[in-house]
C-alpha cells in the first residue's frame, strides 16, 4: 500500500501540486450529498480550513485564489455564501494584509469574523512571503484589520489556527514555528493587537518532554484552560496532547507512541461535558500506509489523580484498499448529542480521494461519501460543521472545475446523514 505521510513541514505553494485531480466522472453521488459551491480562481480557490455558520449562511476560507498578485494562483480569500451556495461577498488577500488563510473564521456575536494567514505581514521570516498575520473583517467582507504581524523567533511565526475567543475579546491560538525553540508557541492576542506568548514549545529532549509544531490551534473550556494537540514532540517523538491552563502553566495530558494508539495528531480537539476530548491523528493505528499507520479516532479521558487515558476508537483502512479513509487532517470532529462522531479523511475511499465518515458509539465506521475527484470534489483537509438541525458542511481542497490552467480549486458541500 503506498505511503502517502502528509509531512508536518509543510508548504503552502507545494500543496497546490496535490490538486492536479483527473476530471473523471464521479460514481453515482448519494442523494444527500450536494455540491453547494464550486471554485474556479477568482471566486477563491482551495479551502483548507474549518467553516463557521449561521442563520444565513456559510463563511470560510481558501488558501488560493481572488484579485491578490501574489502568484498566479492568487493570495487567498475569505468568503460568505448563502445556504444555496451563492458567493454574497469575497474578500482577497493581497500579501501585505495577509496571504494563504489555511485555517477557518471565529464569527464573533456582533458579526466580525476573525483569522489567521500563515503567510504575510512582516517579511522577516520568509521573504518576501512573511511571517503571518492574525485579521479581522467586518460582517460585511469590506474592511480588513489586521490586528497582528508575527515577526519570527522569539515571537511566534506561520500561525495556520483556527482562533477561539475568551469574554473580554481574546484570541487565542498557535503558531507552528517561532518561539523560544523554533518550535511553536500558544498566543493571546488581546483587541488592540498587543501578543503575549503563552507557552513556547520545547520538544523533547532525551525522550522525554514537551510537545512540538501545533499547528490547528487550540479550544477553551468554561476555566479559561486551553488544550490542543502538537504532531511532534511529546515522550516518543509523536506527538502529544497538551492543556496549557490560567495559572500559565502547560501540561501534557498524553504523548502518542506512533504505534496502535496512533501518531502525529494534526486537528482541533473536541471536548463532551465530561471533559472528555476527541480527535484524530494522521499515523498510527495498524501497519498500513507503509507501515506508518493510516491514523486513527481516539478520545482522552480525565481520571482520578490527574491521569488522562486514550482509548482507540476506530483505525483507518481496516478494510481493503483503504476504502473506509486514510488520514484524518485538520479536523475538527463534529459530535452529536447521542455520541456520533462525524469527519473526514484527506485519503481512502473508492477512488483514494477522502471520504466522510460516521463513527457511532460501538465504534461502527459508515462512509457517507467517498470522494471521486470529479464534480464533486478530492482530499477534504478540514473536518465538518453542524447546522443544528444535523446536516453538514465541508469543503475539499481539489476536485471540482479546473482552475489556474491544470488545477482543480475544489468546492462546498452538504451531506445529510
Amino acid at each position: 500500500m503506498r505511503s502517502k505521510k502528509f509531512s508536518s513541514a509543510k508548504s503552502i505553494f507545494a500543496i497546490w501540486t496535490l490538486l492536479l485531480v483527473p476530471m473523471i466522472a464521479p460514481a453515482q453521488t448519494p442523494t444527500k450529498f450536494k455540491v453547494l459551491h464550486t471554485f474556479h480562481g477568482k471566486d477563491g480557490g482551495s479551502p483548507m480550513g474549518v467553516l463557521v455558520l449561521d442563520a444565513g449562511g456559510i463563511y470560510g476560507t481558501t488558501i488560493g485564489g481572488g484579485t491578490g498578485k501574489c502568484s498566479k494562483m492568487g493570495c487567498g480569500t475569505a468568503f460568505k455564501l448563502n445556504k444555496s451556495g451563492q458567493q454574497v461577498w469575497l474578500y482577497s488577500f493581497d500579501g501585505a494584509n495577509g496571504l494563504n488563510p489555511e485555517a477557518g473564521l471565529l464569527r464573533d456575536g456582533e458579526g466580525n469574523l476573525f483569522g489567521t494567514t500563515v503567510y504575510g505581514g512582516d517579511t522577516k521570516c520568509v521573504p518576501p512571503e512573511g511571517c503571518g498575520t492574525v485579521f479581522k473583517l467586518s460582517n460585511t467582507g469590506k474592511k480588513e484589520t489586521v490586528l497582528h504581524k508575527f515577526t519570527g523567533t522569539p515571537n511566534g511565526w506561520f500561525p495556520e489556527a483556527l482562533l477561539v475567543e475568551d469574554s473580554q475579546g481574546g484570541l487565542y491560538g498557535t503558531t507552528y514555528l517561532g518561539g523560544s525553540s523554533s518550535l511553536g508557541t500558544v498566543f493571546k492576542i488581546n483587541k488592540t493587537g498587543k501578543e503575549t506568548i503563552l507557552h513556547s514549545f520545547a520538544g523533547p529532549p532525551d525522550g522525554s518532554g514537551d510537545g512540538a509544531y501545533s499547528y490547528q490551534g487550540v479550544i477553551r473550556d468554561a476555566a479559561g484552560n486551553l488544550y490542543g494537540v502538537t504532531a511532534a514532540g511529546g515522550a516518543y517523538g509523536a506527538g502529544a496532547v497538551y492543556k496549557w491552563n490560567a495559572t500559565d502553566k502547560e501540561t501534557l495530558l498524553y504523548s502518542f507512541t506512533g504505534y496502535s494508539d496512533g501518531g502525529s495528531p494534526d486537528s482541533v480537539l473536541v471536548a463532551d461535558s465530561a471533559g472528555d476530548l476527541f480527535g484524530t491523528t494522521q499515523d498510527g493505528g495498524n501497519s498500513e500506509c507503509g507501515g506508518s499507520g493510516c491514523g486513527v479516532v481516539f478520545e482522552l479521558s480525565p481520571k482520578s489523580g490527574g491521569d488522562w487515558v486514550e482509548t482507540v476508537l476506530y483505525e483507518f483502512c481496516s478494510l481493503s484498499n483503504c476504502i473506509d479513509g486514510e488520514r484524518p487532517l485538520a479536523g475538527p470532529l463534529v459530535r452529536d448529542p447521542a455520541g456520533t462522531l462525524y469527519g473526514t479523511t484527506y485519503f481512502g475511499g473508492v477512488n483514494d480521494d477522502g471520504v466522510v465518515f460516521k463513527l457511532d458509539v460501538t465504534g461502527q465506521e459508515t462512509v457517507l461519501h467517498s470522494f471521486t475527484g470529479g464534480p464533486d470534489g478530492a482530499f477534504p483537509y478540514a473536518g465538518l460543521a453542524e447546522d443544528g438541525s444535523g446536516d453538514l458542511y465541508g469543503t475539499t481542497q481539489g476536485g471540482g472545475a479546473t482552475c489556474y490552467t491544470s488545477y482543480t480549486c475544489g468546492v462546498v458541500f452538504k451531506i445529510t446523514p
